[in-house]
């Protein structure tokens, strides 16, 4: 039987799903690192027995599996060439809490914050804090022992295993907890595998001299976070081995084993009581990543939070990001680094920052930051987030050279660390390398990367000698090679040299007593695989020529643009987190349909793909046809990786190839059906709307097709503009966009805007101009599109200005100006040129707002109460708060913003009939119940003509554009 027919029969025994098609060995092939394997199939499994099943397949076949998570691994844990087991989603329950000995017991697949959002009404949170806390998941932080930015105040992961169930490689059941020494005796009693670990690692740590070599040559006891092989070091502690404790927990063995001594179902936590509420953050700017360090050791004396350094490289990285450019308000000059410094007090705000106060002083003191402002409340939260965003950041660097992660969790001894950083920035001076550093520095851990080009040679080998470099570094100070990332495959071959050889030969007999046959994630900890193979590109490789009709120059190519995606899984995150990145994936939770898995398919065919057009791909076709283009992924995503773009341009490419559907040509040419369709109005609503005509057109049958309006927009404009009297017009003058929409279906929002820019004193025109080409971008009708920006460009660029701006009423149409023109446009000069001119009309009211011309006494008093659900390219491209800006004017409206998330519709998806349950499932992510409970009495603003249609389709509630609101509002 070949290895397909055993992987198809595994496969119809399993509750779960066994995927081993060619697009899901891709997709599992790499995770946050710089790898990729491929495994031979992806399990998705649903209970306890799937996992045993798998584990005995395994084993009857010598094949091995890699447990996996989030996938947000950065040194290649969760790669491997047998099958990955993907836990992440259906082991998601917390089973059981007990708030009186504050514990919490959870399956492998919950996420972190998740964890806590659950917690937090008890007045309890589950203490380690990582960058991906927003979609990492419990059982990867246990394989990792991850500890994050809270770990000087909270302890690691390791801290708060109070029990651990597994499975064991045999297929068995076991539990590891807290026993006393008797018990532990009393387990190394019997036959079964769980007895021979017992048995194996009490005859191991017996030995004397076994237990001075650990002594010898571990890390330092006094480095809390570290992740060097197996925490064997940890149980001398116990008076079986010459220590003291009375009791003994193998799960802390287990946790930062990375899934190689046995596959973890359920984790018991201990949990503590939130942290304090009344927070100052100092932020200590300085001049030399020395200096900063150097003033750790002075800051690490106050009873500090938190203690995190950035570079100046991360922080320039924030200025090119949508999302994280608004978080980078706190900034004074141009440091070389910050440290971020933080204070809280259980008692008062007053005593919060008299602790922020004495740390200033004591930093003053000792010449330590040229500025040293105090950050409060929200604006703490922001700095956070920014910091968070740092590894995602560096994967937006355009070109070839990115940073690295062959050092980047180091982890040395506080005392230590300012000799530490001298001798690591000569060393790489040495190298002609300016690293990147960013930091959980009060812990001693460093997160250093140099910037390589690991598509050279010479990159290559760099990447192997500044590892084995720091390696040498790190051990003459007795510290961890890992500090909380892991061994993985990028530092586990060092681990012999970092630990000893007898060691690390103990570790290797430790993981046979718990894996005899070898299947629990091999070429981790023991036996890894070499830290420079493996890697998701080739040294030497000739980079293939991709021609793209969009202009992908700002990533030196479409592939480029691809590859700036670097795995750290931002899309996972779910409603919960906020923003709207990714909804599909929200939907459905499987990894095809994350931002992450699009990026990485494209990247895999144009690279390796023989065929002369690579979009030309089924699997690619597949893993792109549930993007929304939402855009949400161009400015949540820290990589600025624009799915949405990458997405329009396969279409068109793969449309080449294989025709354009009968649906994609109406859907891509609507606005043009439409003229024709006006001329008969109610005729064309009729016809378009009978079920079989739907039926053959593929449009879902509980959908209505938008109806025509009676009278175009254009058409009641032309009778209506000259009546005006033009003197009125004192405010100035605007261009209105045309768009599409609003001229066909939504013409009583063009009238509403008319009237209200007229009342309030502008003058309003509008040009013969072509339509914005939205609906051919969405569909990959990118010639169209082309000839449709170049047009609008010619017509505007001379005619727009900052005296007479371009203003639109439906953002998907007035933002690809903004956005898609610039890829599209011959003319890229006057193409960006015209898009600072160019405001979705939210925008416009704003800054008319912000400059006096337009105020609250031009509107009416009565109350009103508005909640806004913002467009998604709103959300990405612009902004919510102008359209809060503009509905808060009147005096008494009372305005809030929904967290709400995409709605799902997305132009044409939500009304194709295989895509409506889905477009649904989104809109009921988060939307549709904040609707739900919204009192009828409330004013629910969307700008955008999909998210009105999704909204009543969902919840039966009518939405208004801001504009007729404020319309109403005169």
């Amino acid at each position: 039987m070949t290895i397909t027919q055993k992987l198809l029969e595994l496969s119809t025994s399993l509750e779960g799903t066994l995927l081993h098609d060619e697009l899901h060995k891709i997709l599992y092939s790499t995770d946050a690192s710089a790898y990729r394997i491929f495994p031979i199939a992806a399990a998705i499994p649903k209970s306890e027995l799937d996992i045993v099943k798998i584990i005995q397949f395994a084993s009857k076949n010598n094949i091995s599996i890699t447990p996996r998570t989030a996938g947000t691994s950065l040194a290649g844990q969760t790669v491997g060439g047998g099958i990955i087991v993907d836990v992440s989603k259906y082991f998601t329950k917390i089973v059981s809490f007990d708030p009186i000995h504050k514990t919490v017991t959870v399956q492998p697949g919950v996420i972190r914050d998740e964890l806590n959002l659950y917690l937090k009404p008890h007045g309890l949170f589950f203490g380690p804090n990582t960058s991906t806390s927003n979609r990492c998941m419990i059982g990867g932080m246990v394989g990792n022992n991850s500890s994050g930015t809270t770990s000087i105040r909270y302890g690691v992961t390791r801290d708060k295993i109070v029990e651990i169930k597994a499975i064991l490689s045999d297929g068995s059941s076991a539990v590891f907890k807290e026993i006393s020494s008797d018990e532990f005796l009393e387990k190394t009693k019997g036959e079964s595998l769980e007895s021979g670990i017992y048995k194996s690692i009490y005859e191991e740590l017996s030995n004397t001299d076994q237990q001075i070599e650990i002594i010898k040559e571990f890390p330092k006891p006094e480095i809390h976070r570290r992740n060097t092989g197996y925490a064997v070091d940890l149980l001398l502690k116990s008076e079986l081995f010459g220590g003291t404790e009375k009791t003994i927990n193998l799960g802390k063995l287990l946790c930062g084993s990375e899934g190689t001594l046995a596959f973890t179902t359920e984790i018991t936590l201990k949990v503590e009581e939130l942290p304090p509420t009344n927070n100052v953050m100092v932020v200590a700017h300085f001049h030399s990543i020395q200096e900063s360090l150097e003033a750790v050791v002075t800051a690490m004396k106050h009873h500090l939070y938190t203690c995190e350094m950035m570079d100046d490289t991360i922080l320039d990285c924030t200025k090119n990001n949508r999302e994280q450019a608004k978080n980078r308000f706190f900034i004074q000059g141009n440091p070389k680094a910050v440290i971020m410094l933080e204070v809280a007090s259980h008692t008062s705000m007053e005593d919060a920052e008299n602790q922020a106060d004495a740390l200033i002083t004591d930093l003053q003191k000792n010449n330590h930051g040229y500025a040293l402002p105090k950050i409060f409340g929200a604006d703490i939260d922001k700095i956070n987030e920014l910091r968070k965003a740092g590894l995602g950041l560096l994967g937006s660097i355009v070109g070839d050279n990115k940073a690295a992660d062959s050092i980047e969790d180091t982890a040395v001894e506080l005392s230590d660390l300012p000799n530490y950083i001298a001798e690591f920035s000569a060393m790489m001076e040495r190298h002609g390398q300016n690293a990147i550093y960013y930091a959980h520095a009060g812990a001693g851990e460093l997160h250093l990367r140099p910037v390589l080009n690991l598509k050279t040679k010479e990159g290559l080998h760099q990447f192997r000698n500044i590892a084995t470099e720091v390696a040498v570094l790190v051990k003459k100070y007795r510290g961890s090679l890992s500090g909380e990332h892991g061994d993985g495959i990028v530092r586990g071959e060092f681990l012999p040299f970092m630990i000893g050889d007898k060691n690390y030969e103990l570790l290797k007999r430790i993981k046979k007593a718990f894996d005899p046959h070898t299947i629990l994630n091999v070429g981790k900890i023991v036996n890894a695989s070499k830290m420079d193979e493996n890697l998701r590109v080739e040294a030497g490789r000739v980079e293939p020529d991709v021609k793209t009709i969009q202009d992908f120059s700002d990533s030196l190519g479409i592939l480029r643009a691809a590859e700036k995606c670097n795995g750290s899984g931002d899309c996972r995150k779910l409603p919960s987190a906020g923003g709207s990145m990714c909804p599909s994936y929200r939907a459905t939770r499987n990894e095809k349909d994350t931002t992450r898995a699009r990026a990485n398919a494209l990247r895999e065919y144009l690279t390796h793909s023989e065929k002369e057009n690579k979009f030309d791909q089924e699997e690619l076709y597949k893993v792109f046809e549930l993007c929304v283009s939402c855009k949400a992924c161009a400015s949540e995503c820290p990589s600025n990786v624009d799915v949405a773009a990458l997405k329009s341009e396969f279409l068109y490419q793969y449309q080449k190839a294989n025709g354009f559907s009968l649906r994609n040509k109406t859907f891509a040419f609507n606005a043009k059906l439409n003229g024709l369709g006006s001329l008969f109005p109610s005729f064309t609503n009729f016809i378009v709307n009978l079920p079989f005509v739907k039926k053959t057109m593929g449009i879902a049958s509980q959908r209505q097709v938008p109806l025509l309006a009676a009278k175009t927009f254009r058409k009641w404009y032309g009778k209506n503009w000259n009546l005006e009297i033009t003197e009125s017009f004192t405010k100035g003058k605007v261009c209105l966009f045309c768009d599409e929409f609003t001229n066909f279906y939504d013409v009583s929002i063009g009238i509403d805007a008319y009237e209200l820019l007229t009342a309030l004193g502008y003058e309003v025109i509008l040009v013969d101009h072509e339509e914005s080409g939205r609906a051919f971008i969405s569909k990959g009708f990118l010639e169209q599109a082309k000839a449709i920006a170049n047009t609008n460009v010619a017509i505007f660029s001379d005619y727009i200005s900052a005296d007479c701006p371009l203003i639109g009423i439906e953002p998907s149409a007035i933002l690809t100006f903004r956005d898609e023109y610039i890829r599209l446009a011959d003319d890229k000069e006057n193409a960006k040129k015209l898009a600072t001119n160019v405001f979705t009309i939210e925008e416009f009211f704003k800054n008319e707002i912000n400059s006096g011309k337009i105020t609250s006494e031009q509107f009416s008093d009565e109350v009103k109460t508005i909640k806004i659900h913002g467009h998604c390219h709103q959300k990405s491209l612009s902004s919510i708060e102008a359209t809060f800006a503009m509905l808060n004017l009147p005096k008494n409206n009372s305005v809030t913003i929904y967290n709400s998330g995409c709605c799902g519709m997305a132009g044409s998806f939500g009304y194709e009939k295989e895509h409506y349950e889905i477009s649904m499932q989104m809109g009921e992510d988060t939307l549709f119940p904040k609707i739900r409970t919204t009192d009828l009495g409330v004013i629910i603003a969307a700008a955008g003509t999909s998210c009105r249609h999704q909204i009543f389709d969902g919840t039966n509630r009518k939405a208004l554009h801001p504009v007729t609101i404020l319309r109403n509002c005169l």
